[in-house]
């Protein structure tokens, strides 16, 4: 799974992704600080299983947050990529555009960084507060992915539709061949067609206008984006985000103060704070000066007391659980829960939506997938088939042949 942040230069997206990862990347109030895509690690918020067996996790890759005993939090590991920033016609290769809707071919999800106070134009040339509107950022974005979906869609349509092909299938499978690139699934085409209503009809029989429509249903599937309401700390940005929530009333849309999140994480980097990511408040843990004092009162009156978190954390959460509907499940043992090297319920594995027991066998090595033999909820105790339905937090002991 990989997340891309995606945004117009200097809408704090760089800072964002450095929020989210502490990776040191560029940033800086000009065009393209960006230029090579940065990837790195963040987190996403789960309960962890330890609570129903009376033990404390010991996570190979994340970390558990075990302040609470009665609701630990796991924080398990997400890919993030952040790439060049995308500006007005960009499909057509303006700024850096093909190469940063190139980097994005491989994303499962978007968020989107808006500079919700208005200080930045189209292009992300500074400009007075308030006097751009962020509303405008948010429809570009989406017209540019689908206006790169479609000139794709184009390119191959002459030889796809040349074949004059009947059989829904076998037109899904060719839409899917030439679409995989971007990570457009064979569900996601036959999904848009279905809807569009144009299932019966020849390739070569399609409009521009229901070619347009289809990439818009596929980058809604298959790129689907929330947005970061980014500097909501700002005077206008508070009204900003209200206004986009108003224009926007079916777009996740999360109030964000990115440089906020970044404070945070590096003063407790710095052991200056203890503050794990998404909390709504912090402790100081020693001396700060003044200067200190006042920056991070700043933070939790201006963003933490008014939006209960820097968002940060909340954009991440809400791309991989609601947009994408992942979940996670732990591998476990019913005789331990303690693995080879010592750890206790060592991985915890997020999994798509719908996905059965055999899923999760595969995910963890194809050993164990091509050997399945049964599964067991080592919650309940139960044996559970290789086409059970697994749910959110599962503890799962696998029984399979060896090679």
């Amino acid at each position: 799974m990989q997340i891309g942040i995606v945004g117009k230069p200097s809408s704090g997206k760089s800072t964002f992704f450095a929020s989210a990862t502490l990776i040191d990347v560029a940033i800086a109030s000009y065009p393209f600080t960006t230029i090579e895509p940065n990837k790195g690690i963040g987190f996403v918020r789960v309960e962890d299983a330890g609570k129903y067996f009376g033990v404390v996790s010991n996570p190979r890759h994340g970390f558990l947050v075990n302040d609470d005993p009665k609701n630990p939090i796991r924080y398990v590991p997400v890919e993030l990529i952040d790439v060049a920033g995308l500006v007005p016609g960009a499909n057509e290769g303006k700024g850096l555009g093909n190469k940063f809707l190139n980097d994005l071919s491989q994303a499962d999800a978007l968020i989107h960084v808006v500079d919700a106070s208005g200080s930045t134009d189209s292009e992300g040339k500074e400009v007075p507060e308030g006097s751009h509107d962020p509303i405008e950022d948010v429809k570009f974005l989406e017209e540019e992915i689908e206006l790169w979906f479609l000139k794709i869609i184009e390119n191959n349509w002459v030889k796809t539709a040349r074949m004059q092909e009947k059989d829904f299938g076998k037109k899904v499978a060719q839409l899917a061949t030439a679409l995989a690139g971007v990570k457009i699934l064979p569900y996601h085409i036959e999904k848009a067609m279905r809807e569009m209503k144009v299932d019966e009809k020849l390739l070569g029989e399609w409009t521009r206008e229901e070619k347009r429509l289809f990439a818009h249903k596929c980058r809604l599937w298959s790129k689907p984006i929330l947005i970061a309401a980014n500097k909501c700390d700002l005077p206008s940005g508070e009204k900003n985000v209200k206004r986009m929530k108003d224009a926007f009333p079916n777009v996740n849309i999360v109030a964000c103060s990115a440089a906020s999140e970044l404070s945070l994480r590096k003063a407790a980097k710095m052991n200056i704070l203890k503050y794990y990511p998404g909390q709504k408040d912090f402790q100081i843990l020693g001396q700060i000066t003044d200067k200190q004092k006042l920056g991070i009162e700043t933070i939790k009156h201006n963003v933490l007391e008014k939006y209960g978190s820097t968002g940060v954390q909340e954009c991440l959460d809400t791309a991989v659980f609601k947009l994408l509907k992942y979940f996670p499940v732990f591998p476990a043992g019913t005789k331990g829960l303690v693995d080879s090297s010592g750890r206790t319920l060592a991985d915890c594995f997020l999994m798509p939506k719908d996905s059965k027991a055999i899923d999760f066998a595969y995910t963890l090595h194809t050993d164990m997938g091509d050997g399945f033999i049964r599964a067991i909820d080592v919650k309940t105790k139960q044996v559970i088939g290789r086409d059970h339905l697994l749910k959110s937090g599962d503890a799962i002991e696998l029984v399979f042949k060896k090679p």
